[in-house]
Parts: structure tokens; C-alpha cells; sequence
């Protein structure tokens, strides 16, 4: 059936349904996006030993050339969704992947480590313009119903950019140096790009904002009102520092006895992310079976039996433990991203940059702590530091029984095992499910 006929006469937009060209063409476009931004944010991660010898500088100083773009990312995601709400999601999000693509192609013309960081900070602050929006740009032009798995897509694109930017860099630098290991992941972005740009559908969904600064404020506070939106901050916070910590040093821990592996085997391990792509892509079904209050806390706990395992002494136990930890977390992220882009209400694009600016801040700043953590405690403190990372999260997931603020319990609403489904409709039509 077409969306013209599921469509009723001058009915508002209700989204594009799963199955019709339309929806295949923004997951299309969504995947390369994600290609094209976390294979650039995250390229230098697989190439920090290389990077450290170069500069002659330790793994917590070169580890900032992540943690300053992820930071300069945060920094500017409320921002990026602000010009969002004015001149469209669609445009925001295309001129953020090219001028974050023509910057990496500078980074490896750097001789100087202070010039790359620098580089990589204004980079991080553009491709903030991509996360930051994505979510509330499936949420205008996908149906209610299909967006928890349209959003898992997405989220599978994202570990698919950040596996192969680091896969490709790792394998290149160990033949022909880093500067052509930034190089071969700078041009994977321009081929991701072109790709968005020539599949993303015309925008339907989008209602402009023509409010002043103000009404930006208003929204910003309205997304912070809501202690179960707070709570999937936390989760992004927490636990993308956690993963970002293992994947910034388990390849210093992987270099020293007893592995003693190469530089090109240790980039190997990124294929782990391949797990982490079929998880996102899973997940998104399987929450709108189980609920997503108890997947979110079964990820959280399968993350820290991954972090135990990765203490091992032995290769095969320590890569099985990767996987795990890597399925876990990519599981999690998918329920909470896909749960603050339905939980919002109102200000749905300052949610979202809020989650966003929550999981880049936890990537910047608990992923450089994790680099102090790991050079005063070696490899079995940072594990400790890690599972305190998810013991708190999940923690923090208390909240998440709550309706959304302003949302009582009533008639019109349906109890369900871990929150509150409204039959009211969204002024676009479309279910709103917390």
C-alpha cells in the first residue's frame, strides 16, 4: 500500500512507512550519514599509539584529539539544533557533513600536534550539526510506529561509520603511516556524502521556527524539565564515556605482554563493531516487544559482564568479551536515543541535541579521565572505572518509570510494564509513546 492511500484527505503529514521507497531512502541516507560522520569523529582512535609516538606524547594527551572534537561536538549540538528548527534539519545536517569532510581532508597536512588538535576541535564543533538533529529529523518524517526501528537503522549506520574509520586507518597506518591512515578515512566520508545527498528525500515533515532566542531557551528548559529525560541523558553521559574508554586504551592494553600483538592485528578488533551494527538494527524490534525500561537495564548489565571479561589474560576471551560489551552498548544507546525522540512532547530537536550534547560530554570527559585512570591504574583500574560508569547509569534508570512531566496518570493512558503509552495524538498526528 502507498502513503497516499494510508493518507488521509488533507490529514497532516503522518510519516513515511516502513516497507515504501520513501522510508528506504531516508535509512539510506541516514546510514551514510552515519558512515560519513563517526568514521571521521572517531578515525584517529584506532591510530593513538601511532599518533603517540609521532608526537612523542602520552596516550592521554594524544587521546584528545578525540576527546576535544567529541567535546567541541557537545558544545555546539544546542546550537546546531537551534538553526535547525529555522532553516530545516535536512540542510543543517548536509552542510555539517561537507565542511566536516573538506576539514579532514586538511588533517593530514599537520605537522604539529597542538595544529591537529586544534583541526580536529573545529571539526568536532561542525560535525555537530549531523547528531544533533538526526533523531528529530527521523521523528518529522518517519511514522510513530516505525520510529523506534528507523531509529536502530540509523544508530547501525553510526556503528558502521565508526567501525570501518577505524578499521580503514588502523590497517592504512600500519602500511603507509597516519597521515594516509586520515587520508583513506577522509575520502570514505566524501563517498558516504555524496550518498546522502543524492538519496535524502524532500522533507515533509518539517514545520519551521521563527521564534526569537527566547522561545529557543523556553524549549531548551522545557527538555530539561522532565526527570525521565534527564535520565536518558544520564545513560548517554555514562555510558558512552565507559565505551569510549575501553576502545581509546584496550589497544595500548593490547600492544603491552602478555598479547604483544601488532599495531595492524590490534586495529582488527574494531570489527567488533560489526556486533554492534546488528544490534542496533535488532534492537529497535525487539524493544517494541519486551519495553524498553528492561532491555535498557539487561544492556547495561551485559556491559559490565563484557568489561569483567576484558580483564582476561588470554586473546579469545578478551575478544569474546568485546563483542559483548560492544552488542550491550549499542543495544542501550539504541533504546534510550529512540526513547527521548518519542518522551519529548514539545522541543523534540532540543531533546535530542541535549541527548546528543550528553553523549559527546561523556565521550570527551570521561573519556580523557579514563586515560588518567588507565596511566595511574593500568588496564584493571580502568575496568573498575568503567563498570562504576554503568553501576551508575543504571542507577539512574529509577526515573524512567515516571510519565513525562505534565503527564498524569488517567484516562486516555496505558499502563504498561515500563511507561506510559498516550492515546492522544501529537499535533503531527502521530502516537506519542514515553
Amino acid at each position: 500500500m502507498t502513503e497516499a492511500a494510508l493518507r488521509q484527505p488533507d490529514s497532516p503529514w503522518p510519516g513515511h512507512h516502513a516497507g515504501t521507497r520513501a522510508y528506504v531512502r531516508v535509512l539510506t541516507a541516514m546510514t551514510a550519514a552515519g558512515i560519513a560522520t563517526f568514521s571521521q569523529l572517531y578515525s584517529v582512535q584506532a591510530i593513538l599509539p601511532d599518533l603517540a609516538v609521532r608526537f612523542e606524547a602520552s596516550p592521554a594527551r594524544v587521546a584528545l584529539t578525540v576527546s576535544l572534537a567529541t567535546g567541541a561536538l557537545a558544545g555546539f549540538v544546542l546550537l546546531w539544533s537551534g538553526v535547525a528548527d529555522r532553516f530545516g534539519r535536512a540542510r543543517v545536517m548536509g552542510l555539517a557533513l561537507i565542511a566536516s569532510t573538506t576539514l579532514g581532508l586538511l588533517a593530514p597536512l599537520v605537522d604539529h600536534l597542538w595544529l591537529l588538535l586544534i583541526l580536529r576541535t573545529v571539526q568536532g564543533a561542525v560535525l555537530g550539526g549531523m547528531p544533533a538533529v538526526a533523531v528529530a529529523y527521523l521523528a518529522d518524517e518517519i511514522y510513530a510506529g516505525h520510529l523506534t526501528r528507523a531509529t536502530g537503522a540509523y544508530v547501525a549506520g553510526n556503528t558502521l561509520g565508526g567501525m570501518s574509520g577505524r578499521l580503514v586507518a588502523g590497517l592504512v597506518a600500519d602500511l603507509a603511516g597516519w597521515r594516509w591512515a586520515l587520508a583513506a578515512d577522509s575520502l570514505l566520508a566524501v563517498l558516504a556524502v555524496a550518498v546522502f545527498l543524492v538519496a535524502l528525500p524532500r522533507p515533509r515533515g518539517f514545520v519551521a521556527s521563527h521564534g526569537a532566542d527566547a522561545g529557543l531557551r523556553r524549549r531548551i528548559r522545557t527538555s530539561l524539565a522532565d526527570r525521565g529525560l534527564l535520565a536518558l541523558y544520564a545513560q548517554a553521559l555514562l555510558l558512552m564515556g565507559a565505551f569510549v574508554t575501553v576502545y581509546n586504551f584496550l589497544a595500548f592494553h593490547l600492544l603491552d605482554a602478555p598479547f604483544a600483538l601488532s599495531p595492524a592485528l590490534v586495529s582488527l578488533v574494531f570489527l567488533a563493531y560489526l556486533a554492534g551494527s546488528l544490534s542496533s538494527s535488532v534492537t529497535g524490534r525487539i524493544t517494541e516487544r519486551l519495553g524498553r525500561h528492561r532491555l535498557l537495564l539487561g544492556a547495561t548489565a551485559l556491559m559490565v559482564t563484557g568489561m569483567a571479561g576484558l580483564l582476561a589474560p588470554t586473546l579469545p576471551v578478551v575478544l569474546a568479551a568485546l563483542v559483548i560489551f560492544t552488542v550491550a552498548f549499542f543495544a542501550a544507546h539504541t533504546v534510550a536515543a529512540g526513547w527521548v525522540g518519542q518522551r519529548a512532547r514539545t522541543a523534540r530537536a532540543q531533546a535530542s541535541a541535549c541527548y546528543t550534547l550528553a553523549y559527546y560530554l561523556g565521550s570527551s570527559l570521561f573519556g580523557w579521565l579514563g586515560g588518567l585512570v588507565y596511566a595511574a591504574l593500568g588496564w584493571s583500574g580502568t575496568a573498575g572505572y568503567v563498570i562504576a560508569l554503568c553501576l551508575l547509569a543504571a542507577s539512574a534508570t529509577l526515573a524512567l518509570r515516571d510519565p513525562p512531566h505534565g503527564t498524569p496518570a488517567g484516562p486516555g493512558h496505558e499502563r504498561t510494564r515500563d511507561h506510559t503509552v498516550t492515546s492522544a495524538p501529537r499535533p503531527d498526528t502521530r502516537t506519542a509513546a514515553e
